[in-house]
């Protein structure tokens, strides 16, 4: 490379030194404790909050069972709709940390509404001593409850699409980077807020049990307000990627682009419209190469002679976005039917909890039945440690894979477990009405039937395993595969999947409660003991039978997106002096 002055390439060395300099006093490992304390404290509160939300619906507020459910589910699902929202406004123009401080100051808001109405009784319906006669809440009260659930609902779409890409963006997550380290960010994220749930599931839990309602959803409030306050803490030391504008523009550019040029012929690649200084704040970390799939796209990024719009012409790096977003969509679709098999299935495993001894060992302590989920926790925090430091190390020698297996393998281990997890829930809930029946327990919604409680913690150890190869990788799987200015987008797909899936499942149970009977319903609403929960499980594993046979062909045919990345180079390698935009492409 020529140079027309010495002055000019000691100036150019300069500044690259001071960009270097700036870039150094910014993100990295240090920013870690200020993001992921924010993590830690909202996912502790949300745990607090939600995870005996179903107790608090059916024994404070008098609510049938599938009523209490399937309101926790809807408004599940609208907590998983809103981050698509907040994931738009984040890539579009507000960055990921205002989202997420704006986020958590309004979830903050929805805490302090619902922990208000637990410690006033007027916002209470009368308690229920039998089980059967309840005075259920009235209008106003359930008012209460439903613009508290709304406003954590809003709150969760600022947090969750952007906590951890904004984590990710501290650090060197370019493939190449990824593939030379011997730790897995995704696996160390879900980690630590694996313990954070885990405390909340012990300490807030039993507190909600045996304190009392004030203090169980106060101390939630009072940790996520902590969590605002040490997110914005570290403020100076975050990298803060500047939004690359709205990705639904984008992406709707190179449709309608696609469509104006339908009638022109198609030129060859190399004949497509590159604009590396267009693409620059939408491609940091690498652009992405041109593919053959999907080719009718490609006629968005013919050049038109003297016309440069890019609603009528785009560059290959917008329609490779587009691309992308569709390859993946048929695998995230998968998540969707399992999510809709599981959505009921913890609210439904509690209230079979309560019903049976929780009793540890022959001591007078009993387990809070929301707490049984610390199983599940405690499986899926060593698993990970499992799957990092034995499990990876080992695959790695047969597939010659960094990762040991891919994102898709992964995903495809979960779907299986998560079926074993349910046909054990099946055959649980058999012999549970089986000791019920033995014991002329059937017409007593009250009574303890002399079953351990232990007898669930299997189908909970099981659900850990599966989040451990299903939740990691599918997060994985949508960062890694998505065009790197819509990562918030992507990781909100995560959420929407999640979202659909609990309005589908509230669907379902309502369709089983409606159809199945009054006499003989799968799902009764004050005795679990004469309902047919078991059947239901059967039938929730049927689907997932379904979905898992979709999904393998679906990552069949999946072909990953190929990605054009920068080479570092140093001063003292003359090769690379002469190639000062060298590029490597990463499949």
């Amino acid at each position: 490379m020529e140079v027309g002055s010495n002055g000019s390439a000691v100036k150019a060395e300069e500044n690259t030194k001071c960009k270097d300099v700036k870039a150094s006093k910014v993100g990295g490992i240090k920013t870690m404790p200020f993001i992921l304390a924010n993590e830690i404290c909202d996912r502790f509160a949300a745990t607090g909050f939600h995870a005996n939300m179903i107790t608090y619906l059916t024994d404070q507020l008098n609510l049938p069972l599938v009523k209490a459910s399937n309101t926790l589910s809807n408004f599940a699902g609208t907590a998983s709709f809103t981050p698509l929202i907040g994931a738009l406004i984040a890539d579009s123009f507000a960055g990921r940390f205002w989202t997420i401080t704006i986020g958590s100051i309004i979830y903050e808001l929805g805490m302090i509404s619902i922990t208000i109405s637990a410690v006033v009784p007027s916002l209470r319906p009368a308690a229920c001593r039998d089980g059967v006669n309840c005075e259920e809440a009235s209008n106003l009260q359930l008012w209460v409850l439903y613009m508290s659930l709304l406003l954590t609902s809003l709150g969760t779409g600022g947090i969750r699409p952007c906590v951890v890409t904004f984590a990710a963006d501290q650090i060197d997550m370019k493939k190449s980077s990824v593939e030379s380290r011997s730790w897995n960010f995704f696996n160390w994220y879900y980690f630590i807020m694996g313990m954070a749930t885990l405390t909340a599931l012990t300490v807030v839990v039993y507190i909600q049990d045996n304190v009392g309602w004030g203090w169980g959803l106060g101390i939630p409030t009072i940790a996520m307000a902590v969590s605002v306050l040490v997110f914005v803490f570290g403020s100076p030391l975050y990298v803060k990627l500047k939004p690359g504008g709205s990705p639904l523009v984008r992406l709707a550019q190179v449709v309608v682009a696609a469509f104006n040029s339908r009638k022109l012929k198609l030129n060859d690649p190399p004949h497509l419209y590159h604009n590396h200084e267009l693409d620059a704040n939408i491609s940091v970390t690498g652009r992405l190469v041109h593919t053959q799939q999907f080719k009718w796209l490609d006629k968005a990024a013919i050049v038109r002679e003297g016309d440069l719009n890019l609603w009528k012409v785009a560059t290959v790096h917008r329609v490779e976005e587009l691309k992308s977003i569709i390859r993946m969509l048929p695998i995230w679709a998968a998540g969707i039917l399992l999510v809709t098999s599981s959505s009921h299935i913890h609210s439904f495993v509690i209230q079979q909890a309560r019903t049976m001894d929780r009793h540890f060992a022959h001591h007078s302590f009993e387990i809070p039945p929301a707490s049984l989920s610390v199983f599940s926790v405690l499986t899926m925090l060593t698993g990970l440690v499992l799957y990092e430091r034995l499990f990876v190390p080992l695959v790695r020698r047969f597939t010659a894979n960094p990762s040991g297996i891919t994102c898709l393998q992964r995903m495809g281990v979960g779907f299986l477990v998560n079926i074993i997890a349910t046909v054990v829930s099946a055959v649980v809930e058999s012999k549970r009405k089986s000791v019920a029946a033995h014991h002329n327990l059937l017409d007593d919604p009250k009574a303890i039937i002399p079953i351990s409680v232990f007898w669930l913690v299997p189908q909970y150890c099981l659900h850990g395993i599966a989040e451990v190869f299903m939740s990691v990788g599918h997060l994985e799987f949508l960062y890694d595969q998505s065009p790197e200015s819509m990562r918030s987008t992507a990781v909100a797909l995560y959420w929407i999947a999640i979202s659909i899936g609990n309005y589908l499942g509230t669907a379902l149970v309502t369709l089983v409660h409606d159809y199945t009977g009054k006499d003989n319903n799968w799902l009764p609403d004050r005795n679990l003991n004469r309902g047919k929960l078991d059947y239901y499980y059967w039938l929730i594993t049927g689907i997932q039978v379904v979905n898992l046979v979709y999904y393998v062909i679906c990552a069949s045919l999946y072909t990953c997106k190929p990605l054009e990345e920068e080479i570092p180079y140093t001063n003292g390698d003359k090769e690379m002096e002469h190639a000062e935009n060298q590029q490597l492409i990463i499949v």
